[in-house]
């Protein structure tokens, strides 16, 4: 295996690439040690207090104006985070339905395609979130669903 480091002021977060000729136990390893890092408690509030979120306990996180919230079964926290920075930091663990939502792939229990294009998708504690068509078949490849 060769490394090979490149520090350069125009990134602003990590980049990490990796090229082989096949995918193997190395990388499978490789790609273990590099996901240790993911997020898996964060950071809500609620009435003057702090609490940490365990993220697959997250139903879903939306913005509402300018504040943006996390939706657990049945509590909702404020978040002091922008949705943009929540979705880079939890990875693909969740993923963008809309412009102001992202949801959490786990808790998701079904996508209705309504029609002229109108999607729905629902989350076990039996919220509804619509889904744009622009991120539609962001959300089909992310629970590996085929097409278009």
């Amino acid at each position: 295996m060769r490394i090979q480091i490149n520090i350069e002021k125009q990134y602003d977060e990590i980049e990490v690439h990796i090229y082989a000729n096949e995918y193997n136990v190395q990388i499978e390893q490789l790609m273990k040690q590099l996901k240790k890092n993911e997020v898996n408690v964060i950071d809500g509030y609620r009435d003057n207090e702090i609490h940490m979120l365990k993220t697959n306990e997250i139903y879903c996180i939306y913005a509402e104006g300018i504040k943006v919230f996390f939706q657990t079964e049945e509590e909702e926290f404020e978040s002091k985070r922008r949705v943009y920075e929540l979705e880079q930091l939890l990875g693909d663990k969740f993923v963008r339905v809309n412009k102001s939502t992202l949801v959490n792939l786990s808790k998701i229990t079904s996508i209705q395609l309504g029609p002229l294009g109108s999607t729905q998708l629902f989350l076990e504690n039996k919220i509804s979130i619509v889904v744009s068509r622009n991120y539609l078949k962001k959300l089909k490849h992310a629970v590996g669903i085929g097409g278009n």
